[in-house]
């Protein structure tokens, strides 16, 4: 849960891309040894949470989907698996993008494109995307221990670049609460709707120990010029 002010996390070596790289160089190790995957971040009910509320909205089969921060492709693999055809899945991880390349392969998905890409950073072909999907990248974007609030912003940027007017971007998180969500996002973005995600009671108080949220783009609307032309 954030602070208030401008530093909500103390820094962490979850933030870096040094710790990144070396943790999914473990795991295409261990993929290449025995087969396993690796973790799957929020655990495999993510996924479902994810998943349901697509078929849910009747979300076309045929729409572009970006996963930010892929790491190893699982999350694409089983919305492949529901049918969606049009999936990408990037990672400033290049140990990564080889690790969700076997996971593909493994599972006869040939349709996921995977890419190298800093979101922070996003080419330009990144961009018109009908749905975004962030489960723990932002997270982990706020832990740099070099200038994490420049980060955060320069994430909300590319999110706005990517993401098509009107488009969804689904988030889950462990660090920030729905408020400060909404605050982090409050630039382009308006709160669709809260997914339900388990509950824990301490000290007779109930919270969530993670967040998960549906933003919409907001569309850009015509100015007076333009409705006059």
């Amino acid at each position: 849960m954030a602070l208030a002010g401008d530093e909500p996390f103390s820094p962490s070596v979850l933030g870096t891309r040094e710790h990144w790289d070396a943790a999914y160089e473990r795991e295409l190790q261990t993929f290449q040894d025995i087969g396993d995957t690796g973790e799957i971040w929020f655990g495999e009910e993510s996924m479902v949470r994810i998943i349901r509320w697509l078929e849910k909205h009747k979300v076309p089969l045929n729409s572009s989907v970006l996963d930010i921060g892929t790491g190893n492709g699982v999350l694409l693999v089983e919305l492949a698996k529901s049918g969606y055809m049009n999936l990408t899945g990037i990672d400033y991880s290049p140990s990564a993008i080889q690790l969700s390349e076997k996971v593909r392969e493994k599972e006869g998905m040939s349709n996921i494109k995977l890419k190298v890409e800093d979101f922070l950073a996003p080419s330009a072909e990144l961009s018109g995307f009908d749905i975004c999907i962030d489960k723990g990248t932002f997270d982990a974007v706020s832990l740099d221990p070099i200038d994490a609030v420049g980060k955060r912003k320069l994430y909300v940027g590319s999110l706005c670049r990517v993401l098509r007017p009107g488009g969804f971007f689904l988030i889950t998180s462990c660090n920030w609460t729905k408020e400060e969500l909404l605050n982090e996002f409050r630039e382009g973005f308006e709160i669709l709707e809260e997914l339900p995600t388990p509950k824990f009671c301490f000290g007779g108080r109930i919270g969530n120990s993670v967040t998960a949220l549906v933003f919409q783009r907001k569309k850009v609307r015509p100015s007076i010029l333009d409705k006059l032309d």
